[in-house]
């Protein structure tokens, strides 16, 4: 265990450089509120709280995580978006960098509805992996870069506790698959590629219990 949260902790102190998207600025949650209601009301409800789980949570979410996705997501300076959607391409096409700061700002500051764990026969197998990781394989404890409690760490590792397991599920899978690319130094999709489809599920559940 000490070994793979060692290499957890590695991959996380890597990666404390590529945090230069976050806000410099102090955001005005009041003005992302707008956005929110007008905007992403939709797909992430007007609190970041979503009715489906096909869009995540992003109530409570890290602010510097989500601003830096909103980034990812708007083509600039003649280069295609890091984050391929071309549904959120879309939807921050109209924003500028200060309303992408607002908006995260408002989602970081909401209360969370967390979702849960659909299936309990997963968690223990989920646990493992989030706490101790898998050496052999070389995947280092999920818990080293989201946290123990999974509440995350900005900018570059999303709050994971409580979100749809369904969601982060398909995020991992399009990690594997590198459909989704925008992770420094292609640390996710290093990992993923180690991950079985039942190892993400249950991962995927048990980050959905945490608290």
């Amino acid at each position: 265990m000490i070994r793979t949260t060692a290499m957890a902790i590695l991959f996380a102190t890597s990666f404390i450089a590529n945090a230069s998207d976050a806000p410099k600025v102090k955001a005005d949650p009041a003005k992302g509120k707008a956005i929110a209601e007008t905007i992403c009301v939709a797909c992430h409800g007007a609190d970041g709280n979503s009715a489906t789980s096909a869009n995540p949570h992003l109530a409570g979410q890290v602010e510097e995580y989500v601003y830096k996705q909103l980034k990812n997501f708007k083509a600039a300076d003649g280069k295609p978006a890091a984050r391929n959607n071309a549904i959120m391409a879309g939807m921050v096409a109209a924003l500028s960098d200060e309303d992408m700061k607002n908006v995260s700002a408002w989602f970081a500051s909401q209360k969370a509805i967390p979702a849960k764990a659909t299936d309990e026969s997963k968690i223990a197998l989920g646990q493992k992996l989030w706490r101790q990781g898998d050496f052999k394989k070389g995947v280092p404890a999920c818990a080293g870069c989201h946290g123990p409690s999974g509440a995350g760490l900005p900018a570059q590792y999303p709050k994971l506790a409580g979100q749809f397991p369904e969601y982060t599920e398909t995020q991992l899978k399009a990690f594997r698959s590198e459909e989704r690319g925008n992770d420094p130094e292609k640390m996710m999709r290093t990992i993923a590629a180690k991950l079985s489809d039942v190892e993400m599920k249950a991962v995927s559940e048990y980050a959905a219990g945490l608290r």
